[in-house]
């Protein structure tokens, strides 16, 4: 895949973004609602069988500088139609804008191009994550209470939200309609 956006280019991985990728996956307070930072051979072994091998994710470059910014994640979930969207950015990158400018291209490209009917995600972050899901029009689908321990060891809460493609386009969904 390859997309544009003002700011950034949304490509495939490939194994020179080794290094990259494990500036923001090594970083603790960037990994803190997601898992333990990985160090450089696990990031290597990640990129190369889960990002390449599986096609599960693509890299985020900075245009102008050339740089990896970030990570979406972009993959089936459960039915061959419906895709898990995750994202996580280099933190020197966030609340600039660049996650939603990103995963707004994706989510167009997965509805337009890729055919999806539903992209899901989720997150134990309930204000940066799910806030950014609000903003890119998904809707919040449950609540799994005290699901996940976060990585002090404390019970955490799931959130889960959905954006179908009816929702996305600006049609009324199906069931709606009687």
């Amino acid at each position: 895949m390859y997309l544009e956006t003002q700011r950034t280019v949304i490509r495939d991985f490939c194994m020179e973004d080794v290094c990259g990728l494990q500036e923001i996956f090594g970083d603790a307070v960037t990994m803190k609602n997601v898992e333990p930072p990985y160090d450089v051979e696990k990031t290597r072994k990640f990129v190369r069988e889960f990002c390449i091998e599986k096609s599960g994710a693509f890299a985020v470059e900075h245009k102008e500088l050339g740089k990896l910014i970030g990570y979406i994640l972009l993959k089936p979930f459960y039915e061959p139609d419906v895709f898990e969207i995750g994202w996580i950015f280099h933190r020197a990158y966030w609340r600039q804008g660049y996650a939603y400018e990103c995963c707004s291209k994706v989510i167009s490209h997965a509805f337009s191009k890729m055919n999806a009917h539903k992209l899901i995600a989720e997150a134990i972050d309930p204000i940066k994550s799910v806030g950014l899901m609000k903003k890119l029009g998904m809707k919040q689908e449950g609540i799994e209470r005290q699901q996940t321990r976060d990585l002090d060891g404390k019970w955490a809460d799931l959130y889960f939200y959905g954006l179908l493609k009816e929702e996305y386009e600006g049609e009324p969904c199906s069931y709606h309609s009687i």
